[in-house]
């Protein structure tokens, strides 16, 4: 099928009570991996790009590949731009055809982060593509994006306020996770998500969640969690099955054989967390 847009998968997931998986994808094997994984468990997927990654291969080659992915699919996907930096690659991003933006203004003042989210959703509006935005930080580092570690966390009243003024279709609050890697076992901040989503009516979204127990991702959905993104364990699993297959095969040169170890890894990966998300059979 073609490709949709985020707006209404993440509404079904919000009265559902469930969340749909977003994982960032570095590569056509990981494309494949991420597809297959959600054609086994039935469930819809978002595919993802920083913009890192957009710089690695550009907005096109990833987009055809997802766009190629989703054509020969059965369950929705959509193609989402990840934390993009700047209203100009939100705009490159839309215009290549992308279904799904995430303007990340986090790093501006209050005020800043609602104008420049409020230029990309009226920039959208007319394609219907769905945009997603930031209030406060999500610690650690991801690609090229980092923030402090004393970060604050989302304001549930500057919340409400920052959804009202900019209409943006979803919403990524801090609450305690961080992108990359953790030193130790992350404690989220249930009690702030719970009072952001008595006041925030959109779609929440909860990034940084690679190393977050399941448990806690669960804990998040129930509050009103509806997108949870994966990209730091993903990156681990490929390059870990590549690893695997070179050590145990050395002489062999043939990208296909080991990128074939690479794909089953983030295929069970991805089926392991559409599991957490309870997406499976939501397609």
């Amino acid at each position: 099928m073609a490709l949709v847009t985020t707006n209404e998968m993440l509404l079904k997931a919000q009265e559902g009570h469930y969340a749909v998986g977003a994982f960032n994808v570095e590569n056509m094997e990981m494309v494949m991996a991420v597809l297959r994984a959600a054609e086994e468990m039935k469930a819809p997927v978002i595919m993802q790009t920083t913009p890192s990654t957009i710089k690695y291969a550009g907005l096109d080659y990833y987009l055809a590949m997802v766009r190629t992915a989703a054509a020969r699919a059965s369950v929705p996907v959509a193609m989402h731009l990840d934390h993009g930096d700047s209203f100009e690659l939100a705009m490159q991003a839309l215009r290549t055809g992308y279904t799904s933006v995430m303007i990340d203004g986090s790093h501006e003042s209050f005020e800043d982060n609602i104008t420049l989210t409020r230029r990309v959703v009226d920039a959208c509006a007319p394609s219907a593509i769905s945009v997603e935005a930031e209030l406060g930080k999500v610690g650690g580092k991801e690609d090229d994006l980092e923030a402090a570690d004393d970060s604050p966390y989302t304001d549930p009243q500057q919340a409400k306020e920052f959804a009202e003024r900019t209409q943006v279709n979803s919403l990524a609050v801090a609450i305690g996770t961080a992108h990359g890697l953790y030193k130790g076992i992350p404690k989220l901040d249930f009690d702030r998500l719970s009072a952001i989503r008595e006041v925030v009516s959109i779609p929440l979204v909860l990034h940084g969640a690679s190393g977050v127990p399941d448990d806690a991702v669960r804990e998040s959905i129930t509050l009103g969690i509806c997108k949870v993104n994966f990209a730091t364990e993903l990156r681990i699993a490929f390059s870990n099955g590549v690893k695997k297959y070179l050590g145990e095969n050395p002489d062999v040169f043939d990208p296909k054989k080991y990128g074939k170890e690479g794909i089953e890894n983030v295929v069970a990966l991805v089926k392991e967390k559409i599991s957490v998300c309870g997406s499976e059979g939501r397609a």
